[in-house]
């Protein structure tokens, strides 16, 4: 370096663990990652008194293998060392993860970051932990570590431990019958079996947390409730971001539903997208649309996902759900746009980002009284329903309010727009105030939040992007 030349600090390294498997119909806790890594993609290079970010998300994968988003943001995909996907159901929907205790390629790597950020609850996390702990016992630098909630893990692993005792329990022999019926001995030791692994996993997770530096929570409330423990100083908000130029009113999408795959254009479209599974409450909403349907409301539903209930769902529902899979957003977006109402009873979600999509979307959302997921709503009543009898009738009664209120169902969906548009951040924004200032604390801002894009009324034509 020449004399005099400005001295230029290297910039912050940040690994961001997420141990799950990146794929186009991956959940929310995937593509919140992979939204954040294309905003820090847009950062500057370099900022007058600022080092900058350098960042990796290590998801798993197949292979091993790296896609580069820009010079200094990359993805990088690990195999599992002990994959969860033997225990998956034949539809594959739940998560895969790895329950190693230890991920000897991860932590090759790991000491090349200076923030390690964990997200989940297994290998990677587990990996990280014990290599913090053993840096700080030697007194050697020890990265600065981070702790999110993304995934309300206890609740998911009594679900789905519930689901495999129930699946060896329909292979035992026919003359051992009876003990599978409720209350029976097989049925009391898959209770006593989702109990326990829901404890354990939340042992796991709290443990992790309190070795974190910093833990970042979805909502207020949860900001509140784990300060309690961690005190104030360690617990801070990591909100959600919502893409308006993917998330969006489309006229056009209707016909589209129609055309592509056979849903009715003469009813309503009630819209569920998740997991099929207990863990999102979907047999309820199942139930909910029949008694829907007996009182002669023009209801339809469309679901897209796949899990252990989808038969279920089509057993009670018939000719009245179209069954879509899982989807890849630039996929989900459209049949979103296609819909008038979006029921989501989960009461598992940390956030529940889909909420925000479907409000981007133009759609009215109903949501229970009580979840988290209530948090995207800024004018309950006006912007989406709460349900406040969170039983089949009251699911039935909220849904049936829309449906048969036409007036009532198009003005909600405006509201819906106006909120997503005026309240909801973007991803930009939620990397710029929630994320940067907890990896590099006293940096300069990096990044200014434009100005959210205009969002069309529900029904209106997608804009022309030439004009944009």
């Amino acid at each position: 370096m020449e004399s005099g030349s400005p001295r230029v600090s290297a910039p912050v390294s940040v690994a961001v663990l997420v141990e799950l498997v990146r794929s186009g119909t991956a959940g929310g806790h995937v593509k919140c990652w992979e939204r954040f890594a294309e905003s820090a993609a847009s950062l500057p290079d370099s900022v007058p008194g600022d080092p900058g970010l350098d960042l990796t998300v290590y998801f798993l994968g197949a292979r091993e293998r790296v896609e580069i988003l820009s010079p200094r943001v990359r993805l990088v995909m690990l195999r599992p060392v002990l994959s969860t996907a033997a225990l998956t159901s034949a539809d594959g929907a739940e998560d895969v993860s790895d329950l190693a205790p230890h991920h000897p390629r991860l932590a090759t790597l790991l000491p090349r970051h200076d923030v390690w950020h964990l997200t989940h609850c297994f290998a990677y996390s587990t990996t990280a932990a014990r290599l913090a702990r053993r840096a700080a016992r030697k007194g050697a630098g020890r990265p600065r570590v981070v702790g999110s909630v993304h995934t309300d893990v206890p609740a998911l692993a009594s679900v789905y431990t519930r689901y495999l005792a129930d699946r060896a329990v329909t292979a035992l022999p026919a003359r051992r019958d009876p003990e599978r019926m409720p209350g029976g001995a097989s049925d009391r030791a898959a209770e006593w079996a989702a109990g326990r692994a829901g404890a354990w996993a939340r042992r796991r997770r709290d443990r992790l947390l309190r070795g974190c530096d910093r833990v970042l929570v979805p909502t207020p409330a949860g900001c509140e409730e784990l300060a309690r423990t961690l005190g104030t100083d360690r617990v801070s908000l990591l909100r959600r971001g919502i893409d308006h130029a993917r998330f969006r009113p489309d006229g056009t999408a209707r016909a589209w539903l129609a055309r592509e795959h056979g849903v009715p254009t003469d009813r309503r479209l009630v819209l569920f997208a998740g997991r099929l599974d207990a863990s999102k409450r979907v047999p309820l909403l199942a139930e909910s649309l029949r008694l829907l349907r007996e009182r002669g409301s023009g209801v339809h539903a469309v679901m897209v996902g796949s899990g252990a209930e989808a038969g279920a769902v089509r057993s009670v529902l018939g000719g009245d759900v179209t069954l879509l899979g899982a989807l890849p957003q630039e996929r989900l977006a459209r049949v979103y746009a296609g819909c008038d109402v979006f029921g989501f009873p989960s009461r598992t979600e940390t956030c529940g980002n889909v909420v925000a999509e479907a409000m981007a979307s133009g759609l009215a959302v109903v949501l229970p009284e009580g979840a988290r997921t209530t948090q995207w709503l800024a004018a309950p009543g006006r912007d989406g329903v709460v349900v406040r009898s969170d039983d089949v009738w009251g699911w039935a009664d909220a849904l049936g309010g829309l449906v048969d209120c036409p007036g009532l169902l198009e003005a909600m969906r405006r509201r819906a727009v106006a909120t997503a548009r005026d309240v909801h951040p973007s991803w930009d924004r939620v990397l710029a105030e929630d994320l940067l200032p907890v990896w590099m604390p006293g940096a300069a801002p990096v990044f200014a939040p434009p100005p959210p894009l205009p969002v069309p009324s529900p029904g209106a034509p997608p804009p022309d992007p030439r004009s944009a």
